[in-house]
């Protein structure tokens, strides 16, 4: 290989390594917090509640998975007091439950978001809350 064309091969490396950490540098920039997560067990159920907020807005996200094949589970999630989601699903035979995946706006101050999950017929319920400032 010529000179001439290991400086060309040299050059066209290293502006697209350049080109990959510009890109991944902005694209950091663009997070604007830090997600938050809730990880509990409620009648023998996995919960995974998390909060993320990208780009001014919040991805609330919650899945309740590993229940017991065919039980059923009341699901209430909100935002500062108001209801964003609720319901009454019943386990898949796999367990899976629900997964809910929301959008929010971020409002003036602190933003609350409350989880309930209950298992239908039983004593089992747990609340989670995340806040985010």
């Amino acid at each position: 290989m010529s000179r001439m064309r290991k400086a060309a091969t040299a050059l066209a490396a290293t502006g697209a390594l350049t080109a990959g950490v510009v890109s991944m540098s902005t694209s950091l920039a663009h997070a604007d917090g830090p997600e938050k997560s809730r990880d509990f067990r409620v009648g023998g159920a996995d919960v995974d509640f998390s909060v993320d907020l990208d780009h001014g807005r919040y991805d609330v996200d919650v899945d309740v998975d590993d229940a017991r094949p065919g039980s059923r589970w009341k699901v209430v999630l909100r935002h500062n007091g108001k209801k964003i989601a609720h319901g009454t699903w019943r386990a898949d035979r796999d367990g899976d439950v629900v997964d809910i995946d929301r959008n929010r706006s971020n409002t003036r101050g602190q933003d609350r978001f409350k989880l309930t999950v209950k298992q239908v017929g039983t004593k089992a319920k747990k609340s989670r809350t995340i806040v985010m400032r």
